[in-house]
């Protein structure tokens, strides 16, 4: 038996532009994730601008047409972005021979000298944020990644594991074991976590 499946809101936005050249549909969507997506390939490149520029470049290949966005019941829109924007994050760190950001270095960590960018400064101002922030500085870097996708892109696992192109199984106990290890770092800061 088909069904027949319609995209999220963001998917039709998407579609629209690619259809109808539709330019507001895609300034709604970039204003929409813009930051988010700033935030998210800054835990992989550890730079303010260089995160910058590989969100418009992540919009740049949107515009294009050059990554096909499929409909289906099982990928948002949103989690298809964001593995757009993590193959660019990954690209760009392939290209200056850099590795992903080891478990050794600090997520954020060099954000606190960017003071300036402003979506650090948004994303600062909310106390759980901040919080977490400083926790997860702390953290295996595969948990700061799979974490930051769901405290503050509110992803479900099943959006996650296509992202960080694990199994569902192995993004569960990534997101269990990372929840614990945020807990930890959170009491040896001296506060609690409500998970």
């Amino acid at each position: 038996m088909e069904t027949n499946f319609m995209p999220d809101s963001d998917g039709l936005l998407f579609i629209r532009f690619m259809t109808n050249n539709d330019q507001n549909a895609l300034e709604v969507l970039f204003k929409k994730y813009r930051e988010g997506l700033v935030l998210f390939i800054y835990g992989f490149v550890q730079n303010a601008d260089v995160a910058e520029e590989l969100m418009m470049d992540t919009f740049a290949v949107l515009a294009s047409g050059t990554a096909h966005y499929k409909e289906s019941d099982d990928a948002s829109f949103k989690t298809w972005l964001f593995a757009v924007a993590k193959n660019q994050a990954l690209l760009y760190l392939r290209k200056q021979k850099i590795r992903f950001v080891s478990p050794e270095k600090d997520f954020l960590n060099n954000l606190e000298a960017d003071a300036n960018f402003q979506p650090v400064v948004e994303f600062l101002k909310n106390e759980r944020n901040a919080l977490l922030y400083r926790a997860m500085k702390t953290i295996d870097a595969d948990y700061r990644q799979t974490l930051f996708l769901l405290y503050f892109e509110d992803m479900k696992p099943e959006q996650i594991c296509r992202i960080i192109k694990k199994s569902i199984k192995q993004t569960y106990n990534l997101l269990a074991r990372g929840k614990e290890a945020l807990r930890v770092a959170c009491e040896r800061m001296g506060k609690s976590w409500d998970m």
